[in-house]
């Protein structure tokens, strides 16, 4: 069986969590990737995505919400604003990053790293091992390695 050590990169870009928001930016764009891993030392803090700048680049969308007998009800998620809303002021990185990372262990399979991108609907999952970032798998690498066993 196939493990995600056999297929995943270890050459991870990586960014600390006191970068700006526009050297993430930076990283991502000039790597032509589309995640990065926020490190502090070894250990993985999150994860800052295309997805997380374009949330701090879109209108931001007050929650529609009424008021009954002096008090607020939000008809939208009240939690989803704040979120967005602090990712919209973001500066630096920690304030962007994702901060709940679904990871695997380069022990893991390749099927069941699949299928955890499928389920938590995400692109790439950082791969941890003893708390330390030992590298990245990605949607990529498995279509690569599908392509390749044909």
């Amino acid at each position: 069986m196939l493990k995600v050590r056999d297929i995943m990169s270890t050459d991870v870009k990586t960014i600390d969590p006191d970068s700006s928001v526009e050297e993430a930016a930076e990283i991502l764009s000039n790597n032509n990737i589309s995640g990065l891993p926020v490190v502090e030392g070894e250990n993985l803090l999150g994860i800052v995505s295309e997805s997380d700048l374009i949330v701090k680049d879109k209108k931001l969308h007050f929650p529609d919400y009424i008021n009954v007998i002096g008090g607020i009800i939000y008809l939208e998620s009240y939690k989803k604003f704040k979120e967005d809303f602090k990712k919209f002021v973001a500066v630096k990185v920690e304030d962007l990053m994702t901060k709940k990372v679904v990871t695997v262990s380069p022990e893991d399979s390749v099927e069941d790293a699949a299928t955890i991108m499928s389920d938590e609907d995400v692109n790439r999952l950082p791969v941890v091992e003893d708390n330390e970032l030992v590298g990245i798998i990605t949607r990529g690498d498995i279509v690569r390695d599908l392509a390749r066993n044909k």
